[in-house]
Protein backbone atom coordinates (compact mmCIF):
# COMPACT_ATOMS: atom_id res chain seq x y z
CA UNK A 1 0.00 0.00 0.00
CA UNK A 2 2.25 2.57 -0.46
CA UNK A 3 2.79 2.98 -4.16
CA UNK A 4 0.97 6.22 -4.07
CA UNK A 5 -2.69 4.72 -5.26
CA UNK A 6 -5.35 6.84 -6.16
CA UNK A 7 -7.78 8.94 -4.31
CA UNK A 8 -10.58 6.52 -4.96
CA UNK A 9 -8.54 3.24 -4.39
CA UNK A 10 -8.02 4.66 -1.23
CA UNK A 11 -11.56 5.44 -0.30
CA UNK A 12 -11.98 1.72 -0.91
CA UNK A 13 -9.25 0.42 1.38
CA UNK A 14 -11.08 2.84 3.85
CA UNK A 15 -14.67 1.14 3.16
CA UNK A 16 -12.82 -2.30 3.13
CA UNK A 17 -11.06 -1.61 6.63
CA UNK A 18 -14.35 -0.33 8.07
CA UNK A 19 -15.46 -3.62 7.58
CA UNK A 20 -13.30 -5.30 8.74
CA UNK A 21 -13.76 -3.08 12.43
CA UNK A 22 -17.30 -3.94 12.17
CA UNK A 23 -16.43 -7.47 13.17
CA UNK A 24 -15.47 -6.23 16.73
CA UNK A 25 -18.88 -6.04 17.44
CA UNK A 26 -19.88 -9.88 17.02
CA UNK A 27 -16.53 -10.63 18.58
CA UNK A 28 -17.40 -8.78 21.83
CA UNK A 29 -20.44 -10.41 22.34
CA UNK A 30 -18.59 -13.83 21.83
CA UNK A 31 -16.95 -13.04 25.31
CA UNK A 32 -17.16 -13.11 29.29
CA UNK A 33 -14.84 -10.59 29.53
CA UNK A 34 -15.19 -6.95 30.97
CA UNK A 35 -14.57 -4.46 27.72
CA UNK A 36 -11.82 -2.74 29.50
CA UNK A 37 -9.46 -5.72 29.35
CA UNK A 38 -10.95 -6.99 26.04
CA UNK A 39 -9.74 -3.63 24.67
CA UNK A 40 -6.53 -3.58 26.79
CA UNK A 41 -5.54 -7.13 25.09
CA UNK A 42 -6.76 -6.67 22.13
CA UNK A 43 -4.17 -3.57 21.87
CA UNK A 44 -1.54 -5.72 23.47
CA UNK A 45 -1.66 -8.42 21.37
CA UNK A 46 -1.57 -6.23 18.12
CA UNK A 47 1.37 -4.84 19.25
CA UNK A 48 3.24 -8.01 20.28
CA UNK A 49 2.55 -9.19 16.68
CA UNK A 50 3.88 -5.81 15.15
CA UNK A 51 6.50 -5.31 17.56
CA UNK A 52 8.97 -8.05 16.16
CA UNK A 53 8.15 -6.92 12.47
CA UNK A 54 9.39 -3.14 13.12
CA UNK A 55 12.08 -4.13 15.80
CA UNK A 56 14.18 -5.92 12.77
CA UNK A 57 13.19 -3.94 9.50
CA UNK A 58 13.29 -0.31 11.17
CA UNK A 59 14.99 0.05 14.64
CA UNK A 60 14.49 2.41 17.31
CA UNK A 61 12.59 4.98 16.15
CA UNK A 62 13.13 9.02 16.59
CA UNK A 63 12.20 11.26 19.22
CA UNK A 64 10.42 13.25 16.72
CA UNK A 65 8.95 10.23 15.01
CA UNK A 66 7.66 8.60 18.57
CA UNK A 67 5.85 11.95 20.09
CA UNK A 68 3.09 12.13 17.89
CA UNK A 69 2.34 8.09 18.20
CA UNK A 70 2.57 7.99 21.72
CA UNK A 71 0.19 11.24 21.89
CA UNK A 72 -2.15 9.30 19.49
CA UNK A 73 -2.06 6.12 21.93
CA UNK A 74 -2.95 8.24 24.37
CA UNK A 75 -6.33 9.60 22.77
CA UNK A 76 -7.09 6.00 21.47
CA UNK A 77 -6.82 5.26 25.40
CA UNK A 78 -9.17 7.97 26.00
CA UNK A 79 -11.51 6.88 23.52
CA UNK A 80 -11.95 3.61 24.75
CA UNK A 81 -11.70 4.14 28.39
CA UNK A 82 -14.42 6.95 28.49
CA UNK A 83 -16.71 5.38 26.14
CA UNK A 84 -16.50 2.38 28.06
CA UNK A 85 -16.85 3.77 31.17
CA UNK A 86 -20.16 6.08 29.80
CA UNK A 87 -21.89 2.78 28.59
CA UNK A 88 -21.76 2.09 32.42
CA UNK A 89 -23.24 5.55 33.46
CA UNK A 90 -25.57 6.06 31.27
CA UNK A 91 -28.26 4.47 28.33
CA UNK A 92 -26.81 2.89 25.06
CA UNK A 93 -28.34 4.81 22.79
CA UNK A 94 -27.25 7.98 24.01
CA UNK A 95 -23.82 7.21 24.50
CA UNK A 96 -23.95 5.48 20.66
CA UNK A 97 -25.06 8.95 19.56
CA UNK A 98 -22.62 11.53 21.29
CA UNK A 99 -20.07 9.12 20.55
CA UNK A 100 -20.90 9.79 16.38
CA UNK A 101 -20.55 13.13 17.01
CA UNK A 102 -16.74 12.90 16.61
CA UNK A 103 -16.44 13.56 12.94
CA UNK A 104 -17.94 16.89 14.35
CA UNK A 105 -15.23 17.00 16.01
CA UNK A 106 -12.64 15.68 13.95
CA UNK A 107 -13.75 18.48 11.48
CA UNK A 108 -13.68 21.41 13.75
CA UNK A 109 -10.30 20.50 15.13
CA UNK A 110 -9.03 20.03 11.79
CA UNK A 111 -10.20 23.73 10.45
CA UNK A 112 -8.41 25.33 12.84
CA UNK A 113 -5.48 23.51 12.23
CA UNK A 114 -5.55 24.22 8.75
CA UNK A 115 -6.83 21.73 7.09
CA UNK A 116 -9.52 22.33 4.36
CA UNK A 117 -13.34 21.46 4.49
CA UNK A 118 -15.19 21.36 1.28
CA UNK A 119 -18.90 21.87 1.35
CA UNK A 120 -19.97 18.24 0.44
CA UNK A 121 -17.34 17.32 2.74
CA UNK A 122 -19.35 18.91 5.88
CA UNK A 123 -22.47 17.62 4.33
CA UNK A 124 -21.61 14.50 4.63
CA UNK A 125 -20.32 14.94 8.37
CA UNK A 126 -24.19 16.40 9.14
CA UNK A 127 -25.80 13.46 7.32
CA UNK A 128 -23.73 10.63 9.08
CA UNK A 129 -24.36 12.47 12.41
CA UNK A 130 -27.87 12.85 11.93
CA UNK A 131 -28.12 8.62 10.55
CA UNK A 132 -26.14 8.02 13.96
CA UNK A 133 -28.87 9.42 15.76
CA UNK A 134 -31.72 7.77 13.85
CA UNK A 135 -30.12 4.62 14.62
CA UNK A 136 -30.28 4.64 18.14
CA UNK A 137 -33.39 7.14 18.68
CA UNK A 138 -35.70 4.07 18.90
CA UNK A 139 -33.39 2.93 21.87
CA UNK A 140 -33.37 6.61 23.70
CA UNK A 141 -34.47 5.92 27.71
CA UNK A 142 -35.80 8.37 29.70
CA UNK A 143 -33.16 8.09 32.27
CA UNK A 144 -29.90 9.61 31.53
CA UNK A 145 -26.69 10.55 33.27
CA UNK A 146 -24.82 13.95 33.05
CA UNK A 147 -22.05 12.09 33.59
CA UNK A 148 -22.42 9.10 31.35
CA UNK A 149 -23.32 11.72 28.71
CA UNK A 150 -20.04 14.32 29.28
CA UNK A 151 -17.89 10.76 29.59
CA UNK A 152 -19.27 9.34 25.55
CA UNK A 153 -18.28 13.05 24.25
CA UNK A 154 -14.92 13.20 25.57
CA UNK A 155 -14.95 9.95 24.12
CA UNK A 156 -15.82 11.49 20.94
CA UNK A 157 -13.60 14.42 21.43
CA UNK A 158 -10.38 11.73 21.88
CA UNK A 159 -11.59 9.68 18.75
CA UNK A 160 -11.19 12.71 16.64
CA UNK A 161 -7.78 13.84 18.60
CA UNK A 162 -6.92 10.16 17.39
CA UNK A 163 -7.10 10.65 13.94
CA UNK A 164 -5.96 14.67 13.80
CA UNK A 165 -2.60 13.43 15.16
CA UNK A 166 -2.31 10.77 12.79
CA UNK A 167 -3.24 12.71 10.14
CA UNK A 168 -0.57 15.63 11.13
CA UNK A 169 2.43 12.53 11.58
CA UNK A 170 1.70 11.71 7.81
CA UNK A 171 5.68 12.54 7.20
CA UNK A 172 7.03 10.81 10.60
CA UNK A 173 8.49 7.35 9.70
CA UNK A 174 7.00 4.02 8.90
CA UNK A 175 2.89 3.20 9.37
CA UNK A 176 3.83 0.60 10.36
CA UNK A 177 5.71 1.76 12.90
CA UNK A 178 3.93 4.39 13.77
CA UNK A 179 0.61 2.30 14.37
CA UNK A 180 2.85 -0.01 17.07
CA UNK A 181 4.08 2.58 19.17
CA UNK A 182 0.74 3.82 19.06
CA UNK A 183 -1.29 0.56 20.17
CA UNK A 184 1.30 0.32 22.39
CA UNK A 185 0.24 3.42 24.02
CA UNK A 186 -2.91 2.57 24.12
CA UNK A 187 -2.78 -0.92 25.32
CA UNK A 188 -0.80 0.17 29.08
CA UNK A 189 -3.12 2.36 30.84
CA UNK A 190 -6.09 0.31 29.29
CA UNK A 191 -4.18 -2.68 30.76
CA UNK A 192 -3.55 -0.45 33.86
CA UNK A 193 -7.53 0.52 34.63
CA UNK A 194 -8.35 -2.83 33.95
CA UNK A 195 -5.97 -4.30 36.39
CA UNK A 196 -6.95 -1.33 38.97
CA UNK A 197 -10.65 -3.11 38.91
CA UNK A 198 -9.60 -6.85 39.16
CA UNK A 199 -9.92 -7.65 35.60
CA UNK A 200 -6.36 -7.80 34.80
CA UNK A 201 -6.28 -11.07 32.37
CA UNK A 202 -9.55 -12.47 30.47
CA UNK A 203 -11.22 -15.24 30.51
CA UNK A 204 -9.87 -18.58 29.45
CA UNK A 205 -11.72 -19.03 26.50
CA UNK A 206 -12.00 -15.13 25.28
CA UNK A 207 -8.24 -15.09 24.47
CA UNK A 208 -9.30 -16.59 20.70
CA UNK A 209 -12.01 -13.78 20.33
CA UNK A 210 -9.21 -11.52 21.30
CA UNK A 211 -6.96 -12.63 19.29
CA UNK A 212 -9.19 -12.17 16.33
CA UNK A 213 -9.73 -9.27 17.09
CA UNK A 214 -6.07 -8.18 17.25
CA UNK A 215 -5.79 -9.46 13.69
CA UNK A 216 -8.78 -7.91 12.20
CA UNK A 217 -10.76 -5.50 13.67
CA UNK A 218 -7.02 -3.37 15.15
CA UNK A 219 -4.17 -4.34 12.74
CA UNK A 220 -6.52 -4.41 9.43
CA UNK A 221 -9.33 -2.11 10.96
CA UNK A 222 -7.32 0.13 12.47
CA UNK A 223 -4.21 0.00 10.56
CA UNK A 224 -6.42 0.81 7.55
CA UNK A 225 -7.77 4.20 9.19
CA UNK A 226 -4.08 5.24 9.78
CA UNK A 227 -3.15 4.78 6.13
CA UNK A 228 -6.31 6.30 4.73
CA UNK A 229 -5.89 9.55 7.15
CA UNK A 230 -3.06 10.18 5.82
CA UNK A 231 -4.09 10.53 2.62
CA UNK A 232 -7.68 12.23 2.87
CA UNK A 233 -9.14 14.74 4.53
CA UNK A 234 -9.57 13.61 8.87
CA UNK A 235 -13.43 14.85 8.88
CA UNK A 236 -13.94 11.72 5.47
CA UNK A 237 -12.15 9.46 7.76
CA UNK A 238 -13.94 10.09 10.63
CA UNK A 239 -16.91 9.44 9.31
CA UNK A 240 -16.41 6.46 7.43
CA UNK A 241 -15.82 4.85 10.57
CA UNK A 242 -19.38 5.33 11.37
CA UNK A 243 -20.09 2.71 8.96
CA UNK A 244 -18.87 0.43 11.58
CA UNK A 245 -22.13 -0.12 13.82
CA UNK A 246 -23.69 -0.13 10.55
CA UNK A 247 -21.68 -3.12 9.48
CA UNK A 248 -22.03 -4.81 12.71
CA UNK A 249 -25.83 -4.30 13.02
CA UNK A 250 -25.73 -6.08 9.61
CA UNK A 251 -23.48 -8.46 11.14
CA UNK A 252 -25.54 -9.21 14.15
CA UNK A 253 -29.41 -9.33 11.97
CA UNK A 254 -27.48 -12.32 9.53
CA UNK A 255 -25.46 -14.39 12.40
CA UNK A 256 -27.16 -13.72 15.34
CA UNK A 257 -30.67 -12.88 14.31
CA UNK A 258 -30.91 -9.47 15.87
CA UNK A 259 -33.94 -7.79 14.39
CA UNK A 260 -33.52 -4.67 11.88
CA UNK A 261 -36.53 -1.95 12.87
CA UNK A 262 -37.15 0.69 10.33
CA UNK A 263 -35.91 3.82 12.16
CA UNK A 264 -32.20 1.88 11.81
CA UNK A 265 -32.81 1.03 8.11
CA UNK A 266 -33.59 4.82 7.46
CA UNK A 267 -30.14 5.33 9.83
CA UNK A 268 -28.17 3.04 8.11
CA UNK A 269 -29.41 4.85 4.70
CA UNK A 270 -28.25 8.11 5.53
CA UNK A 271 -25.22 6.87 7.45
CA UNK A 272 -24.23 5.56 4.42
CA UNK A 273 -24.98 8.14 2.07
CA UNK A 274 -23.18 10.50 4.30
CA UNK A 275 -20.28 8.56 4.12
CA UNK A 276 -20.49 8.40 0.10
CA UNK A 277 -20.99 12.12 0.10
CA UNK A 278 -17.82 12.85 2.50
CA UNK A 279 -15.73 10.26 1.00
CA UNK A 280 -16.29 12.17 -2.63
CA UNK A 281 -16.04 15.26 -0.82
CA UNK A 282 -12.43 14.66 0.62
CA UNK A 283 -11.14 13.16 -2.69
CA UNK A 284 -12.31 16.69 -4.26
CA UNK A 285 -10.43 18.65 -1.84
CA UNK A 286 -7.51 16.61 -2.49
CA UNK A 287 -7.50 16.85 -6.28
CA UNK A 288 -8.40 20.76 -6.09
CA UNK A 289 -5.29 21.02 -3.71
CA UNK A 290 -2.97 18.82 -5.89
CA UNK A 291 -1.08 17.84 -3.18
CA UNK A 292 0.86 14.38 -3.56
CA UNK A 293 -0.43 11.60 -1.36
CA UNK A 294 1.77 10.52 1.20
CA UNK A 295 3.66 7.51 0.92
CA UNK A 296 3.21 6.44 4.59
Amino acid sequence: MSARPGLAQTGVVLCVGVGVLSFAAILVRLTESAPMTIAAWRLMLATALLGPLCAVKWGRPSLREARPALLAGLFLALHFGAWIASLRLTTVASSVVLVATSPLFAGLIASVLGERMTPALWQGVVLAVVGGGIIAWGDMGIAESLAGNLLALVGAVAAAGYLVVGRRARHRGPLTRYVTLAYAAAALPLLAMAGATGNLLPVGGDWLWIALMAIGPQLVGHTSLNWAVRRLPTAAVAVAVLGEPVGAAVWAHVWLEEPLGLMQGVGMTLVLGGILRALLGGIQARREDGRPLSDG
